[in-house]
């Protein structure tokens, strides 16, 4: 089978959706006979083991050393182009000890031109992986400008990656959508959709009656959203709502779990809200105690914003809402789309629009006789469409097109 270096941002034991879905990953290509490993760059910051490779819920991850201090240069460009750099030379000193067959590497584009430089050397075949793009992200967080000149520059950066790459892989089709636009030739790229995995999630824990009580949310339906706290998430709609869900269904509450650069704002405007004493934050939580939240939760609700990350990106928690048993409720982006269908799998609603958020939701609380239904519907389609162990074997095919001939490692061109 197919020995496969994976070259990534962070990993294991950093927790977030990135590190989640890469031990997916590595763990379905171990199920299915691969022998897999993983890089992590200089942006990796969890403190380490001091061991190479160091090891992580059985998996094994080599680490990037960190440059000298002061051995970096400040200047903007320079010190990513340093960056890659490092990481460049490390992917070649790791290959040349282990020896794999693929070079895997996983968005943002820094790993991936790292990658490519390095399988250029080593006359190994490159396969870039985008989640995101990273331009886009920034936007939705805060903390970039569409159209300024770092934009821009991401996606020159990108784009370089993709064409010297071998083959390339996103997760939705609002992604290839957009690199086809840009003229990537379709044939190029393969899609491999989020996915979840269903050995992690068995029977849903029953509701938490002590944690419910102790929370003071009542015997009323909650409304949950468990994860990160960006302004792209659209959390500051959902609490605008809650007075017009709470005329509908009095005893509703909505429970906030986790944290991020949105959470002071929006504790201050649930504070001000008629609807505050129905709107409880929690804050973050260890990942193991995430069970026991969403085990309080009737309806776990994504109300993203519109804007090109969201129309073009497909998140993961939706589905793992679906797999936990959970009725689920999205704003109708085109992320959403690609993974819920109105009605059948989940709830759409407008999305930028707290009314019609409010009237989705007061509609499919009151609509009790249809939520197990709707939950074996959704859960059924994850099983189907999204379950890890089957779709990665989807890497197969973009490895073994690579590999025909098989190439070799040909030693490091100066």
């Amino acid at each position: 089978m197919t020995r496969v270096l994976h070259i990534l941002d962070h990993s294991l034991p950093l927790q977030s959706g990135y590190t989640f879905r890469t031990r997916a990953i590595l763990k379905a290509q171990e199920g299915l006979g691969h022998t897999v490993r993983a890089l992590t760059g200089l942006r990796h910051t969890a403190p380490g083991t001091g061991a190479d490779p160091e090891g992580h819920d059985d998996l094994l991850f080599h680490r990037t050393p960190a440059a000298p201090s002061g051995a970096r240069s400040g200047i903007p460009g320079l010190s990513e182009w340093q960056e890659i750099g490092a990481l460049a030379r490390r992917v070649e000193a790791v290959a040349q000890q282990w020896r794999p067959d693929v070079l895997h590497a996983h968005s943002p584009a820094l790993g991936g031109l790292a990658a490519v430089r390095a399988g250029r050397r080593l006359g190994l075949p490159v396969v870039y992986e985008i989640r995101a793009f990273w331009e886009d992200a920034a936007v939705g967080n805060g903390t970039g400008r569409e159209g300024s000149l770092r934009y821009r520059l991401t996606r020159a950066l990108e784009d370089r990656v993709v064409r010297g790459a071998d083959a390339v892989v996103t997760i939705c089709e609002g992604l290839r959508g957009d690199l086809v636009a840009r003229g990537v030739p379709p044939a190029k790229i393969t899609i491999m959709p989020n996915g979840v995995d269903l050995g992690l999630f068995g029977q849903p824990l029953a509701r938490d009656a002590d944690l419910a009580c102790s929370l003071g949310l009542g015997d009323g339906p909650v409304i949950g959203f468990l994860g990160s706290f960006y302004p792209y998430e659209g959390l500051d709609d959902l609490i605008t709502a809650m007075p017009l869900i709470l005329a509908a269904q009095p005893d509703a509450r909505l429970l906030l779990v986790g944290g991020g650069p949105a959470e002071a704002a929006l504790r201050a405007q649930a504070a001000v809200s008629s609807a505050a004493h129905a709107i409880h934050f929690i804050g973050r939580v260890p990942h193991h105690e995430v069970d026991r939240y969403y085990s309080l939760v009737d309806v776990v609700c994504y109300p993203r914003k519109a804007m090109r990350l969201t129309d073009l990106v497909t998140p993961l928690k939706p589905l793992e809402a679906m797999a936990q048993g959970k009725l689920v409720a999205a704003s109708s982006v085109g992320g959403h789309r690609e993974l819920i269908e109105d009605g059948m799998t989940g709830t759409l609603f407008p999305p930028d629009d707290p009314a019609g958020l409010a009237a989705a939701l007061a509609a499919l609380l009151a609509d009790r006789a249809a939520w197990d239904a709707r939950r074996t519907v959704a859960r059924a389609f994850v099983e189907r469409a999204h379950d890890w162990s089957a779709n990665a074997a989807r890497y197969d095919s973009v490895y073994q097109t690579l590999l025909t001939p098989k190439q070799a490692i040909s030693g490091a061109v100066a």
